[in-house]
């Protein structure tokens, strides 16, 4: 569990490949996500082509570091045959936290780049990959060797728990 407080978003890489080996493994932890009804909403595209990654980068407002990585994972879910429609972007969350805590165990750096649920971008996004109809786009995650090193914040604030006992 030291991935959980060490994890932090990384915007800048090296000039690096990531090897297909370690994006595998990212995507099989994502993967693994619990899902509503386990109905594994998923399907991720790995979008290495220098040229596609720099139209993403400009998706967003927020999206313009992913310009420098060499690998951007654009995580969809499928609209058709799930159980629970509406719990497909919470699962999406869940797999994308994997694939953060992945990468930072195998020593990469990455950062999430809020999609859905802004119907405009995630439109942008569905266009700019001529992906198939069935699915939405609900992130974007830039990842790379890190080129720059972050202290992560501590963020716990024990104020707000609350404990309702008898």
């Amino acid at each position: 569990m030291e991935n959980i407080f060490h994890r932090v978003s990384i915007r800048k890489y090296q000039d690096k490949p990531v090897e297909k080996k370690k994006i595998m493994q990212i995507l099989k932890a994502g993967m693994q996500a619990p899902s509503a009804c386990n109905q594994q909403p998923w399907e991720f595209y790995v979008v290495t082509d220098k040229e596609k990654i720099e139209e993403l980068s400009k998706a967003t407002p927020y999206s313009r570091c992913a310009a420098g990585a060499p690998v951007v994972i654009v995580p969809v879910y499928r609209t058709k045959g799930l159980v629970v429609q509406d719990m497909a972007q919470i699962d999406m969350s869940i797999a994308q936290e994997n694939i953060w805590l992945e990468t930072d165990a195998l020593g990469l750096g990455g950062v999430w780049i809020g999609i859905a649920p802004m119907q405009d971008r995630m439109d942008l996004v569905h266009d700019m990959l001529h992906l198939p109809a069935d699915v939405e786009v609900f992130s974007l995650f830039a990842l790379g060797y890190p080129a720059e090193e972050r202290e992560q914040q501590n963020r716990f604030d024990e104020t707000r728990i609350h404990f309702i006992e008898k």
